[in-house]
């Protein structure tokens, strides 16, 4: 295997044993898909469109699971949307995305730190383990609409 002005060559195993012209696969630069982690969440585009939720990038370990579907699970309540809910695996997470009108967040084996935006201005919430806590809205005296923009956990 060699790059050879730009391109990506391999010869056949048989022009190796001596037997028979070389057969040779080239591939341009542009048409190798790159090996390194985007951190984009999968899925997001079909997520979007089915739940309203823009789910952008993360770790990994802040996955969309149904809320039922444990008892153990980071739960979102929302102002004129369905409850939504995370898997959250490992000891820390991170997932940035875009959800308008949250107004309130359920932890249980994990602390979460949330952030989230109003007229240009990032407001965090630190919520302990095991804990139910009003974020965004019930909390603003302004009762101003707040967008969810990051969660993190730590165990």
């Amino acid at each position: 295997m060699a790059i050879i002005g730009g391109l990506l060559t391999i010869a056949g195993a048989a022009h190796a044993a001596g037997t028979a012209s070389p057969t040779v696969a080239e591939v341009s630069a542009e048409e190798v898909p790159p090996a390194i982690e985007d951190f984009n969440y999968p899925g997001a585009a079909k997520v979007l469109a089915d739940k309203g939720l823009n789910l952008k990038r993360g770790d990994g370990h802040i996955t969309l699971a149904d809320c039922g579907s444990s008892p153990d699970l980071l739960k979102f309540i929302g102002r004129d949307r369905d409850d939504f809910c995370f898997k959250v695996t490992g000891d820390t997470g991170y997932l940035t995305l875009e959800v308008p009108a949250v107004t309130g967040v359920q932890t249980t084996s994990q602390s979460a730190r949330i952030a989230m935006t109003v007229d240009d201005e990032t407001k965090t919430y630190d919520i302990a383990e095991n804990k139910w806590q009003g974020i965004g809205e019930t909390t603003d005296p302004e009762q101003r609409d707040h967008v969810l923009v990051e969660i993190s956990t730590a165990s």
